[in-house]
């Protein structure tokens, strides 16, 4: 009976050690869109900065400033979890918001909640030059808002 629990505990542990490790490879996978991103449009300033993958998860805020002023602001995070990795929103810091990765490659990643009235869908594309391109956009893609980032040195 002792070999038998010894050998279920260690069963246990390993899952566990296993899934830790999914979990971490799953969003570090998304290293690239680690950084601070900015641009400049309209009179407005807009930085998004996201730190690199760590346990399981990213950080990331946004702010626009206009005429030396915050104008609005924005708490992310992308986070791995069992059932798959999710961009979750905080604008203005009111109550999250989650969209789920459905596609993700070296250059491009698609979040979507379809239950949301808008955003729908968040795409982060990685350009050729470096730039980094954010869509927040309803579900057929028509409907959305570009973001064109340069990546801050």
């Amino acid at each position: 009976m002792r070999k038998l629990r010894r050998g279920l505990m260690v069963a246990v542990l390993l899952l566990t050690l296993a899934s830790m490790a999914v979990a971490e490879d799953g969003v570090e996978k998304l290293a690239w869109l680690s950084g601070a991103w900015k641009m400049e449009s309209n009179g407005r300033i807009i930085e998004e900065l996201w730190t690199a993958p760590a346990g399981g998860m990213m950080v990331g805020m946004s702010r626009t400033v206009k005429n030396g002023k915050t104008v609005d602001f924005e708490y992310l995070r992308i986070q791995q979890r069992e059932d798959g990795i999710f961009y979750i929103a905080q604008p203005g810091g009111r109550p999250a918001t989650e969209f789920k990765l459905t596609s993700a490659s070296e250059s491009e990643l698609i979040f979507e909640n379809l239950q949301h009235d808008f955003p729908k869908r968040i795409r982060y594309r990685r350009n050729a030059d470096g730039s980094l391109r954010a869509r927040v956009e309803d579900e057929t893609g028509k409907k959305g808002i570009d973001f064109s980032y340069a990546r801050e040195k």
